[in-house]
C-alpha cells in the first residue's frame, strides 16, 4: 500500500475512479477499459497513463494492486495485472572498454541522454561484445504502430491468465541493432529503479517477432555514473507477457574504474570536517540514486513534482533523495512561490565533470566531510567489518546532527550510514 503524499495524478485518477466506479467494474468484470477522451476530462492522458515503474503508479492503483496497459492508440485497460518486472541484481564485474581514438564528438564523462548513452555503447564496442555479434548495424527506432496481436498476462487476483487484445497501439523503440543472426531491440534509461514496465519490451518484441524471421532479442540498457548496465531478456512463451526471464547481465565502463583501499584511506585522512547543515540527516539508503538524481538534474532545473513524475521516485523518495544531495552540497533548492525547485550546485557540476575515479573519490569526500560518516568508516576499517547498529548510533549522537533526537530516528537513519559506507567500500576493486 502506498503511503506517499498525493500528487496531481493521484487526485485526477481518484476522480476518474469515482465517476466510472472503476473498482466495482474491475471486481465485476475483471477489467475496465477507459479512453483517452475520458481521461482528458481530468488531466492530459500522456501524463496519466505512462508509469514506467511501480513507484510511479497513482495511489489508488498502488493501494489496489492495479496496473494500466494501452490496447489501441487511444484506449487503455485497467486490471490487477502483474505488469512489472523487478531488475535482477547487477553485481557482475565491470568490463573496461574504450572509445576509438578517432572519436571526437562523444565525451564518455558527459552522457546527457539515453540516445547518447546508446551511441557511446555502440562506439565503444559494448553492444557488439554483449550481443557477441560484430556485424550489427542500427536499423529501426522511434514511434510506430503495433499492428494487432493478443497475449496472456498474469493477474494478482486470479489463478488464470487474462487475455488482452491490442490493435494499433503506439510503441516506441529507443534503438535496434540487427546482425546476421538476430535483431536486438533496446530500451534505454538513465534513471536507476527497482523495476520496469514489461510492456516496454513486450510490445516491440511482439511487433518485430512477426516481421522478421531472425531471433528477436529484448534488451535493457541502464546508464548511470559511468556504468553501462546491460540486461538481455527472453519471453519463454511468445503469447505470454508474464513469461519474461533474464538471459544475461553485464556491466561496462569506458573509463578506468580501478580504486584501491589506499585511495579511500587517503580521502578519509584528508577530509575536512564540515559543520552540520540545517538539512535533515540523510534517509536515502541508495547512494547510487543520490548520484543518479544529480545526473538527472544536470543542465536543468526541476520542481519537486517534475522529479516525482518523470523519474523512478515517489513523492517521499523525492524529498529524501533531494535532501540527501543537498546535505552533501550537491543540489540547491529554491522556491518559486510555494513550489520547491532543484538544481545542481556549483560543487555538483564540478564533480559531474570529473573522470570516473576522481568523481567517485569526490563523492567519498562529500560523505566523509561529515563526522558521523568519517568516524563510522574509521571504526569499519579498524574492526574489518560493518559496526553494529548500536555503535553507529553512538557515533551519530556525537556528531551534533540537525533535528535528530529520538533513539528510533537515530536507529532509522543509521541504515543510511551503513549503506553509504558499503557503497564506499564497494568502490574498492584493486
Amino acid at each position: 500500500m502506498s503511503n506517499s503524499p498525493k500528487n496531481l495524478n493521484d487526485t485526477a485518477w481518484e476522480q476518474l475512479f469515482t465517476k466510472y466506479d472503476i473498482l466495482k467494474q474491475v471486481d465485476t468484470h475483471g477489467r475496465f477499459e477507459i479512453s483517452a477522451t475520458q481521461i482528458k476530462d481530468f488531466r492530459e492522458p500522456r501524463l496519466m497513463a505512462k508509469f514506467d515503474h511501480t513507484i510511479n503508479l497513482p495511489k489508488i492503483f498502488a493501494d489496489n494492486r492495479l496496473a494500466i496497459l494501452p490496447i489501441t492508440r487511444g484506449d487503455y485497460v485497467i486490471s490487477h495485472f502483474e505488469a512489472y518486472h523487478k531488475f535482477e541484481k547487477d553485481d557482475a564485474p565491470i568490463t573496461r572498454v574504450s572509445l576509438p581514438t578517432y572519436i571526437q564528438s562523444l565525451d564518455s564523462s558527459n552522457i546527457p541522454s539515453e540516445a547518447i548513452a546508446l551511441n557511446c555503447a555502440v562506439a565503444a564496442g559494448i553492444v557488439a561484445e554483449f550481443l557477441q555479434d560484430e556485424d550489427i548495424v542500427p536499423t529501426v527506432s522511434g514511434r510506430m504502430g503495433s499492428g494487432s496481436f493478443a497475449f496472456n498476462i498474469a493477474n494478482s487476483r486470479a489463478n488464470a491468465l487474462c487475455c488482452i487484445h491490442v490493435t494499433n497501439s503506439q510503441i516506441e523503440i529507443d534503438a535496434a541493432y540487427e546482425g546476421v543472426e538476430g535483431l536486438a531491440l533496446f530500451e534505454a534509461k538513465r534513471d536507476l529503479s527497482e523495476d520496469f514496465l514489461v510492456r516496454q519490451l513486450y510490445y516491440p518484441y511482439r511487433v518485430w517477432r512477426n516481421r522478421v524471421t531472425k531471433i528477436v532479442r529484448p534488451l535493457f540498457l541502464v546508464y548511470s555514473n559511468g556504468i553501462y548496465r546491460l540486461y538481455e531478456y527472453a519471453f519463454q512463451d511468445l503469447n505470454n507477457y508474464s513469461s519474461l526471464v533474464l538471459i544475461s547481465q553485464k556491466n561496462y565502463s569506458v573509463e578506468d574504474t580501478t580504486i584501491e583501499i589506499t585511495d579511500i584511506q587517503g580521502i578519509l585522512s584528508q577530509a575536512i570536517t564540515a559543520q552540520e547543515p540545517e538539512i535533515p540527516f540523510p534517509q536515502a539508503d541508495s547512494f547510487e540514486r543520490v548520484i543518479n538524481i544529480c545526473e538527472l538534474l544536470n543542465g536543468q532545473e526541476l520542481s519537486r513534482n517534475d522529479v516525482t513524475e518523470q523519474y523512478a521516485f515517489d513523492a517521499r523518495q523525492t524529498n529524501y533523495y533531494t535532501d540527501a544531495a543537498r546535505y552533501l552540497g550537491l543540489l540547491e533548492k529554491t522556491k518559486y512561490g510555494l513550489t520547491p525547485v532543484y538544481s545542481l550546485s556549483d560543487k555538483g557540476k564540478r564533480i559531474l565533470n570529473l573522470r570516473f575515479k576522481q568523481r567517485q573519490l569526490a563523492y567519498c569526500d562529500c560523505i566523509l566531510s561529515h563526522k558521523a560518516f568519517s568516524d563510522a568508516l574509521r571504526k569499519y576499517l579498524e574492526i574489518g567489518n560493518m559496526p553494529q547498529t548500536g555503535d553507529i548510533v553512538e557515533i551519530m549522537k556525537q556528531a551534533d546532527l540537525y533535528h535528530v533526537e529520538s533513539d528510533s530516528t537515530f536507529e532509522r537513519r543509521s541504515s543510511t550510514v551503513k549503506c553509504w559506507l558499503n557503497w564506499i567500500i564497494g568502490l574498492i576493486n584493486e
